[in-house]
Parts: C-alpha cells; structure tokens; sequence
C-alpha cells in the first residue's frame, strides 16, 4: 500500500497514526496492496480555497476527498485492482474545534476525518439516509478495529 502523507499546515500531528489507520481502512476494504492514497494536512486557509473551488461553499471545511481511478471496495475474494485511490485533504484546525466540541482530541477526530475520506474515495456518500446509515456504520467499524489493533500494539 502506497500511502504518502505531507503535513503543510502549521499544527504537528500524529502522523504516523494517521498512516497506520489509513492503511487499517483500506486493508479492511480489500484495496489491492498497490494502490496509492495521498493524505495533505493544509491550513484554514488553503482548505477555505479548495472548499470554495471545488464544492462552492464558503469558508473551510474539515475534510475533502478527490478520487481518481474511482475504485470501489473489494471482497475478501476480489480485491479492487491496483491503482490510484485518490487524495484526501484534512484541516487539523477545523479538526480541533470538531474535536473539542464532541469530547475528544483531536486526533481522534483526524482518525475519523481520514476514514471518512477513505470511504469517500471508494465511492459511499452521505447523502440520503440508506447511504449515510451504511457509510457511517463502516466508518464506526472501522474506527473501532483500528482502536482495537493499536491496543494490541501497545
């Protein structure tokens, strides 16, 4: 798994956890071993700019999602074929006042953003309930086989 992670912004992050789950969702998806995910970290306002750019809406956003090949989960049979999976962008500030709203850090909340943008790659959305009610059930799932595992780790 190609996984490349490049924090611009100007709060440090775990990034090495945020690699390790990035890896855990796509391996939980059945993603083929070579396929390549890019993960930047940017600032409120270069997020605001894409926000603006890409989905017309104001002001920044705690996570974006931009696929490429438009590659959709595997099975334990078939995984998905090689390729490029896309890009996420996360917004640590954002992510921090998310986090401390909800109670908890915010590390936790860029877990659960980058899982989020997994998901978007591989092609679930949120918008109508069915979708948002499947799309969040695995994002939990996954956020929970991850806690488990890094447990084990320690």
């Amino acid at each position: 798994m190609s996984i490349e992670i490049n924090n611009e912004s100007t709060i440090p992050v775990d990034e090495a956890a945020i690699l390790r789950l990035a890896a855990f969702a796509l391996d939980t998806m059945h993603v083929h071993a070579d396929a390549e995910l890019a993960i930047v970290l940017v600032d409120e306002g270069a997020m605001e700019q894409l926000h603006v750019q890409w989905m017309d809406e104001p002001g920044p956003t705690d996570v974006l999602s931009f696929p490429m090949d438009e590659l959709r989960p595997g099975t334990e049979e078939q995984e998905t074929p090689p390729g490029l999976l896309g890009d996420i962008v996360l917004c640590p500030q954002v992510a921090k006042e998310q986090a401390e709203t909800a109670g908890h850090s915010t590390l936790d909340e860029l877990l659960l953003l980058t899982t989020h943008g997994v998901l978007h790659l591989l092609g679930f959305d949120h918008a109508e309930p069915a979708e948002e009610k499947e799309m969040f059930g695995i994002q939990r799932d996954i956020l929970i086989g991850f806690a488990m595992q890094e447990r084990q780790r320690h």
